[in-house]
């Protein structure tokens, strides 16, 4: 079962996806995509790091989440946090001025790995995390548009196969899906 939780910033959808990832057993692989970039970033990786039981195993894939499923080990459950990091990760090496095209071109390859990490969880449970984009937490400039876009089309693509889509809201899930 691949369940996708989404939210706004700092809506508590990691919790609550590590909940779900915990009720499934102890052994989790839990992919990182983020990475320390400054001092605030290593912060908040230190209190994610400081809520995880310890036999949850870490992989850091901060720009190819698939290939840390390539790990050797057997997990009862594949957290994946977050999609969105994954996504700005990704934009964050783009060239700055790419044409309409060129940005489209990009966006269908981020859904073509996206697609590549749906068919490597299919069969086993996964807990995916991502953001929502449309509430004012991106700046309203190209390159937030760009990543609104990007993020936008890999949401729905995870969406569409996921079996649960839950929306988490000042720490409240609802289930959107499922």
């Amino acid at each position: 079962m691949i369940r996708l939780v989404t939210g706004g910033v700092r809506s508590g959808k990691s919790a609550y996806a590590e909940e779900l990832a915990a009720r499934t057993g102890d052994r989790v692989l839990y992919v990182a995509t983020g990475w320390a970039g400054d001092e605030e970033m290593a912060e908040r990786i230190r209190r994610h790091r400081e809520r995880r039981p310890p036999s949850w195993t870490v992989v850091e894939e901060s720009l190819h989440p698939a290939l840390a499923l390539e790990k050797p080990g057997s997990w009862e459950t594949v957290m994946v946090d977050c999609l969105s990091t994954w996504v700005t990760n990704r934009l964050m090496k783009w060239p700055q001025d790419l044409s309409s095209a060129e940005k489209e071109e990009q966006i269908r390859s981020l859904v073509e790995e996206a697609d590549d990490l749906i068919t490597a969880l299919s069969g086993r449970e996964a807990v995916l995390v991502t953001s929502e984009t449309g509430w004012g937490g991106v700046a309203m400039s190209p390159l937030g548009r760009l990543f609104q876009d990007a993020l936008g089309a890999v949401n729905q693509r995870v969406a569409q196969f996921a079996d649960e889509v839950w929306m988490v809201i000042s720490g409240i899930p609802w289930r959107v899906k499922g």
